[in-house]
């Protein structure tokens, strides 16, 4: 999988541009950043890249875990973004009505029981 590495100077466009192409080729892309201003680079490109891929009926997801790196000897945090289809990331996934997931939702909030 490609890794596309996102800094607080990337332009937005040409991230989602990246994306766009990476998913379109290989079905998925990782995005990495360090800091609060490339996170926000990498999520305003994600927000772009799904208006270019959804005429083509990809509905792009945005998967977010932390990762342990090493810049220049010294040991960052990052943050990896997992972009994918959300069709190909869980393709035997059955849709869930909205108002079923929200009756869901607030049963696990208070612990009752969705059974009759």
């Amino acid at each position: 999988m490609e890794t596309l590495k996102v800094s607080t100077k990337s332009n937005p466009n040409s991230v989602a541009g990246a994306m766009a192409g990476a998913v379109r080729q290989a079905g998925a892309v990782e995005v990495q950043v360090v800091g609060a201003g490339a996170l926000n680079q990498a999520i305003k490109a994600v927000a772009i890249a799904r208006g270019y891929v959804a005429a083509a009926g990809i509905d792009l997801v945005c998967v977010p875990t932390f990762a342990d790196i090493v810049i220049d000897g010294e040991r960052r945090t990052a943050i990896r973004l997992s972009i994918e289809d959300r069709q190909r990331a869980n393709p035997g996934e059955a849709t869930i009505d909205v108002a079923d997931s929200r009756l869901a939702q607030a049963a696990a909030y208070d612990g009752t029981s969705l059974s009759n």
